[in-house]
């Protein structure tokens, strides 16, 4: 059985799997956005090996005007699968809300934001329908919008659970000070408050280091997206650039993506990693990473090879204005 680790009242395997590339065609799938049936196979091979916990998002999707293509793979997946209703019951699906696709394509830009109450409650209303939940075990504001006051948009935000299409509300992409906030006025997971927060981080990226001690100490989970280092840097990894996670992983007879996974467990326990995937055989390859164990050395070893001067996303130092 897979490890497992709690995200608020759920029991969850100790990674998921983030669903984003499956509605983005990659160099190692191409033809994926005509193949919809091998990204459901994917989805299923990871709930076949006992991950229980899928990712995924409304902005994420091919082009602006199809938003709610992945969170409509997802559910078909989650559909199909053929499993009894007791392990159906078990799985923890999660999406996201509050960022807009721009007709550009654009989905990162800070103007592309809309945390109001009116557009999150037909946000997760529109996201239940493509999941086909009737409520979202997990729902998490994707990013900060910077045209209303912080303090604003999270009533907004803990006003869904009111609304009654979401069970469970969790942060992604905040520093402490938003998230310090959140516990004080949303309370903790014990208080029916915040129970994820969403972070980028990975070997390449390991900023605000401070949230995920914040989350250790209120027993919320943190799941880091992109924790291999997204599409930009993974092949780091394996090529060696990162010296020590290559030739730890070798040692150990894994791969360096099993590893890393590795290393965000045994550093932090209330971590979740959730790489993303858009095949089988990435997804099964990362749970490997759920069984490593590595001493205190090791993982110091570890980050003595990991980059310190990656740039950082401004928009968390930028656009948090908390009034106290």
């Amino acid at each position: 059985m897979i490890p497992q680790r709690t995200l608020g009242p759920y029991s969850v395997s100790a990674i998921g799997m983030g669903c984003m590339h499956l509605s983005f065609p990659n160099e190692r799938n191409p033809d994926l956005l005509n193949q919809p049936e091998k990204a459901i196979a994917a989805i299923h091979a990871a709930l076949d090996a006992g991950i229980n916990l899928l990712d995924t998002a409304d902005i994420y999707a091919p082009s602006w005007n199809t938003m709610g293509h992945n969170e409509l793979i997802v559910g078909k997946a989650f559909a199909s699968w053929s499993a009894t209703a007791e392990q159906k019951s078990k799985v923890v699906i999660t999406t996201k809300a509050g960022i807009t696709r721009q007709k550009d394509g654009s989905m990162f830009g800070i103007s592309g934001r809309n945390s109001t109450r009116h557009y999150l409650y037909r946000a997760v209303e529109a996201s239940a329908y493509k999941l086909g939940l009737s409520k979202i075990p997990l729902w998490q504001h994707h990013r900060t919008d910077p045209a209303i006051s912080f303090e604003e948009q999270f009533d907004n935000v803990m006003s869904l659970k009111e609304h009654g299409y979401v069970a469970e509300i969790g942060l992604s992409n905040v520093n402490a000070p938003m998230l310090r906030h959140a516990i004080k006025a949303g309370g903790t997971p014990q208080q029916g408050g915040i129970i994820s927060v969403q972070n980028q981080f990975s070997p390449n990226y390991r900023h605000w280091p401070e949230v995920i001690d914040i989350c250790s100490e209120y027993g919320i989970a943190y799941l880091p997206w992109s924790p291999l280092g997204g599409n930009r840097s993974f092949k780091k990894l394996a090529s060696g650039e990162f010296g020590s996670f290559k030739q730890m992983a070798e040692s150990k007879g894994v791969s360096p993506y099993a590893l890393t996974i590795a290393w965000h467990l045994n550093q932090f326990p209330t971590s979740i990693p959730i790489p993303g995937a858009s095949k089988a055989s990435s997804i099964l390859d990362s749970l490997k990473g759920v069984e490593i164990k590595l001493s205190e050395d090791e993982i110091a070893q570890l980050n003595a090879s990991c980059p310190t001067d990656t740039p950082i996303d401004v928009e968390l130092l930028d656009i948090a204005q908390l009034k106290g």
